[in-house]
């Protein structure tokens, strides 16, 4: 039995078809203002920064702790960290299992594996890593976002257009963050180098001072967007494939 039997099929692809496209091109309009990309960047793309490095720590092992401009990592790993999310990972694969939704299995392994490598890496190596996962994890998680639009019907995140606001939350920081280093591709002077006031060197200045080039640094991050856009693109085409033959069947 379909989770979708109430929706009005006519409606619905139409919906998909049009929303996500229409979301990337308002946040890319958004970002080519001045005014719209610094509002873009403080208000919507800030958290889910905070949020890639704070995972990063915590599939490396680290009780990581995400703030505003700034997330907060320990000097040590964490034994309680490094379980809950294994337990967590774990429940999420026995969800899967028991509901008949391999795509929850896929992905609870693909997080074990994640973490293996993670927790079982150097200091150094886990610290790059967080360092990178902030402008990395912001495209992961905005991505993420934007694939909530294609929740079934009977989720909490269709209750009260939630999904509506997810989408242009997740677009706003995936064009935020791909957008600085598409430029950056152009003209390596765009690339945010430097010291933050009240937190220290940016991102890429860490990544510099760890021996990654501008160029490696470009190259990471645009193939992480790369990826990113190329699952957003699959998952919005057969969902709107998917839903169109629901409609044209009513």
């Amino acid at each position: 039995m379909s989770d979708e039997r109430d929706l009005d099929p006519r409606l619905e692809w139409k919906l998909r078809a049009v929303a996500l496209p229409a979301a990337l091109l308002l946040a890319l309009a958004f970002n080519v203002s001045p005014l719209g990309h610094m509002l873009q960047r403080t208000f919507l793309s800030m958290i889910p920064h905070e949020l890639g490095h704070a995972a990063t720590g915590w599939f490396t092992g680290f009780a990581a702790v995400p703030g505003l401009w700034r997330t907060l990592v320990p000097d040590e790993r964490s034994v309680v960290i490094t379980l809950g999310l294994a337990l967590g990972l774990a429940a999420v694969a026995w969800r899967g299992w028991t509901t008949d939704r391999m795509w929850l299995v896929l992905i609870a392994i693909a997080g074990g594996l994640a973490q293996f490598f993670g927790t079982t890496s150097r200091l150094g190596t886990a610290a790059t890593a967080i360092t990178f996962g902030g402008d990395a994890g912001a495209l992961v998680i905005g991505t993420l976002l934007m694939l909530t639009f294609f929740a079934a019907e009977g989720s909490k995140l269709r209750a009260g257009q939630l999904r509506w606001g997810l989408l242009v939350i997740g677009a706003a920081a995936y064009v935020d963050v791909a957008m600085v280093w598409w430029r950056a591709k152009q003209d390596h002077d765009h690339i945010p180098f430097g010291e933050i006031e009240r937190v220290g060197l940016s991102d890429p200045s860490k990544l510099l001072e760890e021996g990654w080039s501008p160029a490696q640094m470009v190259s990471r991050y645009l193939t992480v967007a790369a990826v990113c856009l190329a699952t957003l693109l699959a998952v919005w085409a057969w969902q709107t494939w998917r839903m169109r033959q629901r409609a044209i069947m009513a």
